[in-house]
């Protein structure tokens, strides 16, 4: 219905072009929604006001003159001017009927847009170091990523998906460090861990699995090990510095082949770990990219050389700054240390100038809430680059936080104190976990209830949602045990027989799916389409709960199956893009 609208409206405005009335090159952005009061129709439009200052006339006047050029169309059966020169549409009733039969003939196809028209998109999201398991606040970035990837798909755009490894730097160091310490004890060496490494079980399965398959190869005595190293915090001493100085003796005393085994080790174990979780999650890439790549093609000196280039690179104090105030952000950056090392930032300057290099269209970074800070730098350094920074678009997801009762769940990869995304989906099921992450904006807080995924109520959205689907499919059992057939073509032509409340409503909402998924994936808001599932199965329950479906009357029998089918089918389409199963039976 709306892109019919859209369309009569287009050929209103070029209808007035044609009389002089608009310049012929002018673009009309045309803004149609849905009324919230039936006084006003069902859609309305402010475009005569938009479009009243490049045609020098009164809103009023416009709108009038809009309205007289629209085609005829059996869809709409009123048209009326309110205030100062909205459009009112009123949809001929009979039309509401038409989006059961495209639904049907549509099937797993309706509702998918064209509106990408095949720009490339990269989406970006997770990227959690790999430094140890997913736990259950990546799960919130792993689901709202793949959500607004695969809404983009749905609407016509070509989506990348990516992975951004970071395997480099001072963190992947402390892992590394921490996987050798455990290894030494495996083998029978005795010495207090860090305070500052990381401490989970799983580091200690990684040194097992070292131990076996390297023997002894990696041991070194204790006692070379600690030797006249900085105290560590217990101590009296200093974290970091204790820890940093690890890495430095670790270095040292393996050499660089036998660090570089066992820093991936390290790496390969948890990467591994992190695909088979995501893939279990229904979360799949296209491209997994090492930051050490940018390393070892240049890319990190490339992009510097670009900056330098360009003069947005200055040395003071022995560090090379990027003059990043220059473009919006708040103060200049270092990109390279004055011990010659370049930052993590420099990194991602060479990883987003990669992303330009690529020729995307759109660059989407879906990032934690704790990176609000990291924005401006980055929109700073695209400009630098060359590039038009209005490409870039970066979402903030804010953890989630997990409760046992009314306690809080400590989440710490460092300190081993969290619960994996694994754990999760063991507990309440990949479905629940899918539908609660994206239930709300993304940037919006979110305490994740477990008894209340877990519940079997009305009051569990995602199981209310699934149950309607069931509901359906238990109709249609019912249909068989009797011995009836449905008539689909009798049903539709009968559909005129739906005059109930619930149906007309059903109807309704059955028509705006297109829309709204339309909307949420420009929006990059999967929490639309969550919120329209929950609004068509609260509506099938009231119908289901109000009205007989196998009635005598073959027509109107039929008319209602081809009703609830459509609203199974549209069910199926909104689950299925959010990876959340359609149960038969519950």
């Amino acid at each position: 219905m709306k892109q019919t609208l859209e369309s009569l409206l287009q050929q209103s405005v070029n209808a007035l072009k044609a009389e002089g009335l608009l310049d012929s090159d002018f673009e009309a952005q045309i803004n149609l929604e849905r009324t919230k009061d039936a006084q006003h129709g069902d859609f309305a439009t402010n475009l005569a006001m938009l479009l009243a200052k490049p045609a020098k006339s009164s809103p009023r006047v416009l709108a009038e003159k809009i309205v007289a050029a629209l085609p005829v169309d059996t869809l709409v059966s009123k048209v009326e001017i309110a205030g100062p020169g909205f459009i009112n549409f009123f949809i001929n009733p009979d039309s509401q009927f038409e989006v059961v039969k495209q639904v049907l003939d549509a099937g797993a196809g309706f509702g998918l847009s064209t509106i990408g028209a095949g720009q490339r998109v990269q989406v970006e999201f997770v990227s959690a170091n790999p430094t140890g398991p997913l736990h259950v606040g990546h799960g919130r970035g792993a689901a709202y990523g793949s959500a607004v990837a695969d809404l983009l798909e749905a609407a016509g755009f070509e989506v990348e998906r990516e992975y951004y490894v970071n395997d480099a730097g001072r963190q992947m160091d402390i892992l590394a460090t921490s996987v050798w310490l455990r290894y030494l004890e495996a083998v029978g060496e005795v010495l207090t861990f860090p305070s500052n490494g990381y401490r989970g079980e799983y580091v200690r399965d990684i040194a097992a699995n070292l131990q076996r398959n390297a023997g002894e190869a990696y041991r070194r005595p204790v006692e070379q090990v600690l030797a006249d190293l900085p105290a560590d915090e217990p101590q009296g001493g200093d974290k970091e510095k204790h820890i940093d100085a690890l890495i430095e003796r670790a270095k040292s005393l393996l050499g660089a082949e036998a660090y570089g085994a066992v820093f991936d080790a390290g790496l390969n174990e948890i990467l591994a770990d992190i695909k088979d979780d995501l893939e279990e999650f229904g979360v799949g890439y296209q491209h997994w990219f090492s930051e050490r790549s940018l390393m070892d093609d240049q890319s990190v000196q490339t992009a510097l050389k670009r900056l330098e280039d360009a003069g947005y690179l200055y040395v003071q104090d022995g560090a090379t700054w990027f003059a990043s105030s220059r473009l919006g952000d708040e103060k200049d950056r270092v990109v390279v240390r004055d011990n010659g090392q370049t930052t993590y930032f420099a990194s991602d300057i060479a990883y987003h100038m990669n992303k330009l290099d690529r020729g995307f269209d759109r660059i989407v970074n879906i990032w934690g809430a704790d990176h609000h800070g990291y924005i401006p730098r980055v929109r700073a350094a695209m400009q630098a680059l060359g590039a038009d920074e209005a490409k870039l678009k970066v979402l903030l997801v804010q953890f989630a936080v997990l409760y046992r009762g009314d306690e809080k769940v400590q989440m710490s990869t460092r300190s081993g104190e969290f619960v994996t995304l694994r754990q999760l989906r063991g507990e309440v099921g990949r479905d629940a976990c899918r539908f609660f992450y994206v239930m709300r904006k993304s940037e919006q807080h979110m305490d994740f209830d477990l008894k209340l995924a877990t519940s079997k109520t009305n009051e569990n959205p995602v199981y209310y949602v699934q149950y309607a689907h069931a509901r359906v499919c238990s109709v249609l059992r019912q249909l068989d045990e009797k011995g009836r057939r449905r008539d689909p073509q009798l049903g539709l032509a009968n559909l005129n027989l739906l005059t109930e409340e619930q149906e007309s409503a059903l109807l309704t909402t059955l028509a705006k799916y297109p829309e709204v998924l339309e909307k949420a994936a420009v929006q990059y808001e999967p929490h639309q389409l969550i919120q329209y599932l929950r609004e068509l199965a609260n509506q099938f329950h009231a119908y289901y709960n109000a009205h007989q479906f196998l009635v005598d009357d073959e027509r109107l029998c039929n008319a209602r199956l081809n009703l609830i089918c459509a609203v199974k089918q549209v069910l199926v389409n909104g689950l299925t893009l959010l990876k959340i199963n359609a149960p038969e039976a519950m």
